[in-house]
């Protein structure tokens, strides 16, 4: 029964977006082409991981829903110009499942995550292989589309697998305090070009903690946005209640309300 309806669900929601598409369908979805859409599936994974940093299930479920549309709407622009169809996209990620999990699916042996990892990096490389696709470093598997937080996580984690890392935390630390007393004397020659590429270097290194402690930072940053709103929008709510503007505020009187928000948390 619950396959049924996941089957008249899902045959319900393409056919939505063929009429969105079709002759009597609406303006700006008939507008849309592969590219246009890039902006908002990236905005929709966003908001997908933001409903789960508010643990908002509700919230979680429909923003899920957002990002699937993103991927039917794909789909069926492939299908229009004969370039694929949202069949091709599901087979595909069926088969490619299958595939790099023959622990599950056949008969190989595998009982660790790590055995699991290691696993999958060696089918994609053959897989990669087999298509033509040749790789002359082991970095090319990082995408450059993502934010440049997960391409510097990402990218630590490939050089890590090949012993191009840290012995222990505190090298890593230690390798942060060095960016920033780099940073520190940059300051003082007020020359941009060097201040950006010496606040690059401290990003990257905090990135390389992150990574120590497998905590993503894009995650992490986006978690600290959340929280500022949060506690921006408390100070603006007190303020509104004096019937004063922010602008009217010390930046000591803002600062006291900020403390304030932390004891609503």
């Amino acid at each position: 029964m619950e396959q049924e309806r996941l089957a008249e669900e899902f045959i319900r929601l393409v056919k939505i977006m063929e009429r969105l598409r079709g002759p009597d369908g609406c303006p700006w979805d008939k507008k849309q082409d592969y590219y246009t859409l890039k902006p908002y599936i990236i905005e929709e994974a966003y908001e997908v991981v933001e409903a789960l940093q508010k643990d908002d299930l509700e919230l979680l479920k429909e923003e899920l829903g957002d990002l699937l549309l993103q991927v039917v709407f794909e789909s069926q622009i492939g299908k229009e110009k004969g370039d694929f169809n949202l069949i091709d996209v599901i087979k595909i990620i069926s088969e490619k499942l299958i595939r790099r999990h023959p622990h599950v699916f056949g008969d190989e042996k595998v009982n660790t995550v790590s055995g699991v990892k290691v696993n999958w990096e060696k089918i994609k490389k053959q897989e990669k292989e087999n298509k033509g696709r040749e790789q002359t470093s082991i970095l090319d598997d990082v995408s450059r589309s993502q934010p440049a937080l997960n391409q510097a996580y990402d990218i630590q984690k490939k050089a890590a697998e090949v012993g191009f890392d840290w012995d222990n935390i505190s090298d890593v630390v230690r390798k942060i305090e060095e960016e920033l007393a780099e940073v520190k004397e940059v300051i003082k020659t007020n020359e941009h070009k060097e201040i950006e590429e010496e606040l690059g270097d401290l990003i990257f290194a905090v990135v390389n903690l992150c990574r120590f402690y497998r905590i993503n930072p894009e995650v992490a940053l986006l978690r600290t946005i959340l929280k500022f709103r949060d506690r921006f929008k408390y100070i603006e709510k007190r303020v509104s209640e004096e019937g004063t503007l922010l602008t009217d505020k010390t930046l000591e009187e803002l600062d006291s309300y900020w403390e304030e928000s932390k004891t609503m948390e």
